[in-house]
């Protein structure tokens, strides 16, 4: 008996949301969109009962915030984290033809989303359980345990208990939303949570002496109710520039979106004719971020996942120093350092003074960050196109099947294969690339509101997406034809 049959009896039972039989109109999707990103926001403000007001380990999550979404000390603590790692297991064994799943037959479909669920549930537990219990970055409450009369234990067992629901929650919401809604669950919750970020950095307004939004800061400035040096001064560039007037920060989150959107609308378009309706032609695009940016939530996530797995081992049992050293929670030297990624101007900048480590070091760790995300931004798109119905040969069965054929070659999907394996492979590695090397420089560079360079890039590209999806759903409602001739 294969592994198929010995779990089928538990993936084919895994709850699910229920897929709409018909057409689901353009309003209601996006009120299902709409209420789920509402739901979101008010989960991420209610606070897990018990927790300790201030840990003493901050929020690990904190520089991986804009990626795994979530919030600090609320239910949804984990955030995607889990349903991320989660897809990377799977894409793992998926490229390493280990599951032996064929995403195109209906039974296997229902194995994989099952086995998608459970793995999703076993990283709950994998991630929750070490940070209420081992690492100490959500302490208990003694107040609490004293007033419940359960122990330190027992309102521990209470958190991670609010934080699985949580988890459990993200999940289906993120289900809901591929399937009833526009876009994915997964990119709205990204997209909401760098917006709060931007919105903040841009017009958040507190005293001028503390951290005030980019506008709030200017207007001081201009008013005289905020010092920093004259502007022919090297003082009052380095304030007006990397200080307080935040204008690099400007520069380079306005860069990303100029970037991001020109990337997004380059492409190479495959003519493409109707078999049967005269007159009927259509391109189908290969974009030059093919794989979309979703692969570098992967790529992030992974590394995420090492920095989590030093933080438990080093508060947990210690670690040589060849390993990890730590300092008030971050890690300053050894191997865990230098797969570290660069998260901003302050982790490389030692020429003006922001960071104590040997150059050597942090050129080292600059290094094997950009060929981390380099690499594994080709390697992730490759296994996402392949895995998300993208290749070249899903690609030419779906021409096939909505009746479309590249005019001058005979309508046949091995031709149409042959034509897309001209462009996808080579545009998916150059791609994922790309992406990897601006998501370090935006980092490196630092941008407005705090906002890591990957979590900009990220919703950058997938509002854009969003945007065409709706553009796409629109254009559907208004011309029924087109939901028989594209598919539903």
């Amino acid at each position: 008996m294969g592994w198929k049959e010995a779990a089928e009896p538990v993936l084919t039972r895994m709850p699910a949301v229920a897929r709409p039989e018909g057409h689901v109109p353009f309003r209601r999707k996006l009120g299902w969109t709409a209420g789920i990103l509402v739901m979101y926001f008010f989960l991420t403000n209610v606070t897990m009962f018990g927790l300790q007001t201030q840990g003493p380990g901050g929020d690990f999550y904190g520089q991986f915030r804009s990626i795994l979404a979530g919030q600090q000390g609320s239910i949804l603590q984990l955030g995607i984290g889990p349903i991320v790692t989660a897809s990377i297991v799977l894409q793992l064994l998926g490229g390493a033809d280990l599951l032996g799943l064929d995403t195109d037959d209906p039974r296997d479909q229902i194995l994989y989303q099952g086995l998608q669920k459970l793995l999703v549930v076993v990283m709950i537990c994998l991630t929750g359980l070490p940070m209420v219990f081992a690492g100490g970055f959500l302490p208990a409450d003694q107040q609490v345990a004293q007033s419940l009369g359960v122990g330190v234990g027992g309102v521990k067992t209470i958190i991670f208990a609010q934080m699985f629901v949580g988890g459990i929650l993200i999940l289906f919401m993120d289900e809901i939303v591929s399937k009833w809604g526009v876009g994915s669950g997964v990119g709205l919750f990204i997209i909401a949570g760098v917006s709060q970020q931007l919105v903040a950095g841009l017009f958040s307004w507190q005293a001028l002496g503390g951290t005030s939004g980019f506008f709030p800061t200017w207007f001081g400035i201009i008013t005289g109710a905020a010092e920093i040096g004259s502007p022919l001064s090297p003082g009052g560039l380095s304030d007006i520039f990397l200080g307080q007037g935040q204008l690099l920060a400007l520069l380079t989150t306005l860069f990303i979106f100029g970037i991001v959107v020109y990337a997004e609308s380059v492409r190479i378009e495959v003519p493409l004719s109707h078999s049967r309706v005269k007159g009927a032609r259509g391109r189908f695009p290969v974009k030059l971020i093919y794989a979309s940016v979703l692969p570098m939530i992967l790529v992030r996530a992974l590394q995420a996942n090492i920095q989590f797995l030093g933080q438990i081992l080093n508060n947990w049992t210690g670690l040589p120093a060849w390993l990890g050293t730590y300092s008030d929670g971050a890690v300053t030297g050894g191997l865990f350092y230098y797969l570290a990624p660069i998260q901003s101007r302050a982790d490389w900048m030692w020429f003006l003074g922001y960071t104590s480590q040997d150059p050597a070091q942090i050129l080292l760790r600059v290094l094997i960050d950009l060929a981390f995300m380099i690499v594994g931004g080709a390697v992730f798109a490759i296994f996402w196109v392949e895995t998300t119905g993208m290749g070249p040969e899903s690609t030419a069965e779906q021409i096939q099947n909505s009746g479309m054929q590249i005019p001058g070659f005979r309508r046949n999907p091995q031709i149409i294969e042959q034509v897309m394996e001209r462009y996808i492979p080579q545009v998916t590695v150059i791609g994922g690339a790309l992406v990897g090397l601006l998501a370090v420089m935006a980092n490196m560079l630092g941008t407005i509101g705090s906002v890591s360079g990957t979590g900009l890039l990220l919703t950058v590209s997938i509002t854009y997406k969003l945007y065409e999806e709706i553009a796409e759903e629109q254009l559907m409602e208004m011309h029924p034809m087109m939901r028989q001739m594209f598919g539903e």
